[in-house]
């Protein structure tokens, strides 16, 4: 049977396009607009929200609960103090990324996991040889990302709490008299803020928010829209970027966070104090530079995209949706060095843009490579170039 969200009632109303789609045993839609452009320009210009009640929590408790996370978890979460959040990942014992996650910090011995994908049995199978309980409260919260330029104005009329608030921050506070933990953080690479919310106090939430943000033109948007802003700013997505090793048949489906680009999340991994899982086959690839591929971004000028098409007798038609699809990428000599596993037309940045995979010595900023793309029903590649992520990343963002 598929659930819908603590705040569907409310969502149903304002989804004009009618579309549905299925996220994690919940209904949730892919636009609510009958143009994900406009709901995209939404969050880049002024607010818009995003239903996240469907990401998998649990909460984390015990006098062994930083013990367990630090074992747990490949970032180190000792380094958190309590009122802070941290983007994480964990790992197999071979040094290969299972999944991602955020994890809050309520206080020495209590923590909140949010998480794509379900983690239940595993977290409690490792929890066993710790004084600790890991517990299931996926429905007993609702969950909502308020992001964009004016989420921070928008926020300040429900609560004095915001004021302060940096970057990976949360506070737990009230907004329509209802409690909330309201955290600086999102998947949009904006200015933006999430709300945990009981699931009770949903709809209240989020009628005093839809009346707050109405002089803003705050909206709801969905996930293409999600797609196209996560995308500009070079965050990953399971299921895209990655697949969790668990469910990976062979080692081309699996990858480690030097591979994905998350490397920065290892420090201090030479710390013998912290043996976390999958840390000595981490420490084996760093040792011997055994690293398969790096993440990268890459750019095609739009004249070259243009050209791509008008040279074939086509009128080009850039779409902002992203593909669902691997886009292969060659070098000059047409031999496959990677691929693009997320690829679109960047409306902010007027160019096509994608995070790509590609052979170590293919990296470095600047290099050419070739993009393959389908014209008139063949294979023709175009020049692309490799650039860091991410490409679009505003002060505002982490600015006080």
């Amino acid at each position: 049977m598929i659930k819908k969200t603590p705040f569907y009632p409310r969502l149903a109303e304002l989804n004009d396009s009618g579309l549905w789609v299925h996220w994690a045993g919940y209904l949730a839609a892919p636009q609510y607009d009958l143009s994900a452009k406009h709901e995209y320009f939404g969050v880049r210009n002024s607010a818009g929200f995003f239903d996240t009640s469907p990401l998998h929590k649990y909460w984390i408790r015990g006098r062994d609960a930083e013990l367990f996370c630090s074992y747990v978890f490949a970032r180190d979460i000792r380094t958190c103090r309590p009122g802070r959040a941290q983007y994480t990942i964990w790992c197999d014992n071979d040094g290969f990324v299972m999944e991602d996650g955020v994890i809050f910090r309520y206080s020495s011995d209590e923590f909140l996991l949010t998480a794509a994908e379900p983690n239940l049995g595993y977290l409690t199978d490792m929890a066993r040889r710790f004084d600790v309980e890991v517990v299931d409260a996926s429905e007993d919260y609702a969950s909502l990302a308020i992001q964009g330029p004016r989420s921070r104005a928008i926020l300040e009329q429900l609560t004095d709490d915001i004021a302060g608030l940096r970057y990976f921050d949360f506070v737990q506070t009230k907004i329509a008299d209802a409690p909330v933990t309201l955290s600086r953080t999102g998947f949009s690479g904006d200015l933006g803020y999430e709300l945990i919310i009981p699931a009770d106090d949903a709809l209240r939430v989020l009628d005093a928010l839809i009346a707050a943000g109405k002089p803003h033109g705050l909206r709801p948007y969905g996930d293409t829209a999600l797609g196209m802003t996560r995308i500009e700013a070079g965050l990953p997505l399971i299921g895209a970027e990655f697949t969790s090793s668990r469910y990976s048949f062979v080692a081309e489906d699996k990858f480690t966070p030097t591979e994905l680009g998350l490397g920065w999340l290892l420090k201090g991994i030479d710390d013998d104090s912290r043996p976390f899982v999958g840390r000595q086959a981490i420490l084996r690839e760093l040792s011997e530079g055994s690293s398969r591929w790096t993440t990268v971004g890459i750019t095609v000028s739009w004249r070259d995209y243009y050209d791509l098409f008008t040279s074939n007798g086509l009128m080009a038609v850039p779409d902002e949706t992203p593909v669902a699809w691997e886009s292969m990428i060659y070098n000059a000599n047409g031999k496959r060095i990677g691929y693009a596993t997320s690829f679109m037309y960047s409306p902010v940045l007027q160019k096509h843009i994608g995070i790509a995979r590609v052979k170590p010595k293919y990296a470095d900023p600047g290099t050419v490579v070739y993009v393959e793309q389908t014209v008139t029903h063949e294979y023709i590649n175009v020049a692309a170039e490799v650039t860091t992520l991410p490409f679009y990343n505003p002060e505002r963002k982490t600015a006080m």
